[in-house]
């Protein structure tokens, strides 16, 4: 993927998150077990629900994909900022930065669309419950998937046309720990100005646009929540509260980056952290802790592994 725009620049340099070499260390370990626990955790639910009988509804069937974009999501920017910490020169080529870019962009709008497609179920499975197996159809539910799959790509294509157009004629010094739009922007030796607005109504509208249809969907999930039964309503909200947790901890650190000026403040980074390595680990905990059917389909499935390795 050659850029368009005169570049001198053949690969970057990241600054990394901390200077010192006994954090950088400490952040090592952390982080490695941080995303070893992303994978595991997000692999036992995809794995769990593909082979249980009782999670064949197609909430379960959304909460799979969601943990296979967790696992590809986090797996875009972990493997790299983990090895860069015990690296003295934190390098990435040109065509690499890209390639970051480009799936960083993928499995974060895909995941994004999941979690209104996730919305839209609930308030299927809640507000018209008699219809719910006739609506919710196979054919849907695929397609629905599929949907997400393809915005997510058709959003990250818009970011790489953006970028690759972009001349580089040094430095080649970005102030983070990834490729992302805002600190390669700041190295481009051309005005900005009109990308920065493109990538802002690319990311940041569709991220607040995506976060009020999912605040909509469940304020009118709660209000039809009136009608319903004590144990109806409590087994909805239960549900209903480990996805608006994923929400907000997904869009929260989103938004306060994408929908502000840019300005690289060590905070920015450290919040691009809990998005990037500790939201996905946080997700498959939030959504078996709440969720019994999940944990007990969980329980069994590792309760065969363990029987089928005794005998």
């Amino acid at each position: 993927m050659e850029p368009m725009g005169h570049t001198n620049v053949t690969e970057f340099i990241f600054t990394g998150l901390f200077q010192d070499l006994n954090v950088q260390k400490v952040c090592f370990v952390v982080f490695l077990l941080v995303y070893l626990a992303t994978v595991v955790g997000n692999g036992l639910i995809v794995l769990t629900i593909s082979i249980s009988k009782s999670l064949r509804s197609p909430m379960y069937f959304f909460l799979s994909y969601l943990s296979l974009v967790e696992i590809s999501y986090s797996s875009t920017i972990a493997p790299k900022l983990i090895t860069d910490l015990l690296a003295t020169i934190k390098s990435i080529t040109l065509e690499g930065c890209l390639t970051q870019l480009f799936f960083f962009h993928f499995f974060g709008v895909t995941e994004i669309l999941l979690l209104v497609v996730m919305a839209y179920d609930r308030y299927v499975a809640i507000c018209k419950p008699l219809h719910y197996m006739t609506i919710m159809s196979r054919e849907l539910c695929h397609g629905l998937v599929a949907g997400s799959w393809l915005g997510g790509c058709l959003h990250s294509i818009i970011q790489i046309l953006i970028t690759i157009q972009l001349p580089f004629c040094g430095p080649n010094v970005i102030d983070h720990y990834f490729c992302d739009l805002q600190p390669l922007f700041k190295l481009a030796c051309t005005d900005t100005f009109v990308v920065g607005v493109i990538v802002f109504a690319n990311s940041g509208l569709f991220s607040v646009c995506s976060f009020l249809i999912l605040v909509s969907s469940y304020i009118i999930i709660l209000v039809n929540l009136r009608n319903h039964s004590a144990e109806g309503r409590r087994k909805a909200l239960s549900t209903c509260a480990s996805h608006i947790t994923v929400v907000i901890l997904f869009f929260g650190p989103a938004i306060f980056l994408y929908m502000r000026p840019s300005f690289t403040f060590t905070e920015d980074k450290l919040v691009a952290v809990f998005y990037t390595v500790i939201t996905p680990m946080l997700n498959p905990i939030i959504y078996t802790l709440r969720n019994a059917e999940v944990k007990n389909a969980i329980w069994m499935f590792l309760g065969k592994k363990v029987n089928t390795g005794v005998k």
